[in-house]
């Protein structure tokens, strides 16, 4: 047994130590927003966050996360109520099949936490670890700088309904 902080809270798992925390998101805690994708660490869709760092989580053993902790992008906001970040994400329509952005929004998230003001080349080289196959690559960028500008301006997890 082991506990971990996940998006706030205390959370105890049943899991071997060298279990990838991708597992864990998702097999026992069925936090979904992180993807499987490679398992190598080289497509990003597994992205979360630990202690204010994007790593990948599938080749993160949760025995290296005892008192840090980890952010997903479920702990970013709702469906009802997303969160700067997740509605930029919305609003440039930066998904299409979708598979990647969990993984992207983390990674801007850690980016953003940072430094709230990123040029456009931080935003691209902070970005260039996590792959898009579908080339939505510059909506992206546009979610990453819109966000940025309206965590700037004092935007909360609150949408913009206006835009409905």
């Amino acid at each position: 047994m082991m506990e971990l902080n996940v998006n706030g809270k205390a959370q105890t798992v049943d899991a071997a130590p060298n279990t990838p925390l991708l597992y864990v998101l998702r097999d026992h805690l069925a936090m979904n927003g992180a993807k499987f994708g490679c398992g190598l660490g080289q497509c990003g869709a597994c992205t979360v966050m630990v202690d204010g760092n994007a790593v990948f989580s599938c080749l993160t053993p949760i025995s290296l996360l005892a008192g840090r902790k980890v952010k997903t992008v479920e702990g970013l906001g709702t469906m009802a109520d997303p969160g700067p970040l997740q509605r930029a994400f919305i609003d440039e329509q930066a998904a299409q099949c979708g598979y990647c952005i969990a993984g992207m929004i983390m990674r801007a998230q850690a980016l953003l936490e940072r430094n709230p003001s990123p040029s456009d080349d931080e935003i691209r080289r902070h970005m260039m670890p996590n792959l898009c196959r579908c080339g939505t690559q510059m909506r992206i960028f546009r979610a990453v700088r819109r966000a940025a500008q309206a965590m700037q301006a004092g935007a909360g997890p609150t949408p913009d309904r206006s835009r409905a």
